[in-house]
């Protein structure tokens, strides 16, 4: 546990101890070696929680990540703002959306600074409802308090722009969350005759899940000797989930082998040929990052978030969202190249994530925000 210090203390709030271990803990580390002193604010889980209480104080808080009941939501506003007055915050870091926004509000109210990260505008931003203005409402209120907003693709920052969400001067853009190249390291799949492809996303028809499954069906109407492979949580609270019933009808018909979850999602991508994700539309997917940075080609929807990953037909392919026909083409036209082409592919990618999208290049910018604000 780390000891009190005297120098500016920063939260990272997230709305889930997962999240923050996997995707922010290196930020943390380098804010601390920098001079900062760095806590978390995440609801509590047994593993992860105590593994960054190893290094971190963590505060524990209830965040109703995908419900809308809005005397949850005043609760958890409460609970940040003891735990902000209580602690000294100098600084609040947001990620995931309802951080975004309820930290940034209980922030602006105490006079704290703060950033928020868009990661990605999820569900209510595909699918046009009234919960689509209720969030757009609250988050032109909650971003004013913000003194700078990250989005992770032009076209998220653009739309935030354009709808008066965020104030033009504070939008400022992130390579993703970034890719720790010194962790995502090429390793050659070892030659067991079958090609695999795989899916690395929580089980979402968002996800272009059905898509991937009816792809699926047309490539095994010509090859008996590829598999196709989802790693990802299934039965999530999200209203496009796919259900554990429907998993199992897809595993028993022999369409696909279900890894479940993974801490070490690269031991993963090792064993596999290529990596899909026909999404309907991202922040920038860690997935598609994390399999270039280990020099496997990449199928991706011709979609925000998607399509900047994606150099089409020179570290993948791009195919277009909400069609399973042209997946499988794409998936068809990967299965036909040689491996030496597959290999020149995938190390396109590895170049592009080292020039693009290292993790270095989004902690220093926090790091110079950080800075600049605080200041």
């Amino acid at each position: 546990m780390k000891e009190k210090s005297s120098n500016k203390k920063i939260a990272i709030v997230v709305n889930n101890a997962w999240y923050a271990y996997n995707f922010r803990l290196n930020l943390a580390r380098s804010l601390q070696k920098n001079g900062y002193e760095v806590v978390f604010v995440a609801p509590y889980d047994k593993k992860y929680s105590k593994l960054i209480g190893e290094e971190f104080n963590i505060f524990d808080i209830e965040i109703d990540a995908k419900g809308i009941n809005p005397v949850n939501d005043l609760l958890t506003m409460i609970a940040l703002y003891k735990i902000y007055k209580k602690e000294n915050i100098d600084m609040v870091l947001n990620f995931t959306i309802k951080p975004n926004i309820y930290s940034s509000i209980v922030a602006g109210i105490l006079g704290i600074q703060s950033i928020s990260n868009i990661t990605g505008l999820g569900t209510i931003f595909i699918k046009q409802s009234i919960a689509t203005k209720i969030a757009k409402l609250l988050y032109k209120i909650a971003l004013g308090y913000n003194d700078k907003v990250f989005f992770q693709n032009s076209d998220d920052k653009s739309l935030f722009i354009k709808e008066n969400l965020v104030a033009k001067s504070k939008a400022d853009l992130l390579p993703g969350s970034g890719v720790d190249l010194d962790k995502f390291i090429p390793m050659k799949k070892k030659d067991d005759k079958r090609f695999k492809f795989l899916l690395i996303a929580r089980l979402l028809k968002d996800k272009g899940i059905l898509e991937y499954i009816d792809a699926i069906k047309i490539i095994k109407a010509k090859h008996n000797d590829i598999e196709f492979q989802i790693l990802g949580a299934v039965g999530v609270a999200n209203k496009t989930a796919i259900t554990k019933e429907e998993l199992q009808v897809w595993i028993d018909k022999d369409l696909l082998t279900y890894l479940g979850t993974t801490d070490n999602v690269q031991d993963v991508i090792a064993k596999v040929d290529c990596v899909v994700l026909p999404s309907y539309r991202e922040g920038t997917p860690r997935s598609l990052l994390e399999a270039s940075a280990m020099q496997k080609p990449i199928i991706a929807t011709n979609v925000v978030g998607c399509k900047e990953v994606v150099d089409d037909g020179i570290n993948g392919y791009l195919c277009e969202v909400k069609n399973a026909q042209d997946l499988a083409n794409k998936m068809e036209l990967m299965i036909n190249l040689s491996e030496s082409e597959r290999e020149a592919m995938g190390k396109a990618g590895r170049e592009k994530i080292i020039k693009e999208f290292d993790e270095k290049i989004v902690i220093d910018k926090y790091l110079a925000n950080i800075r600049e604000i605080l200041k």
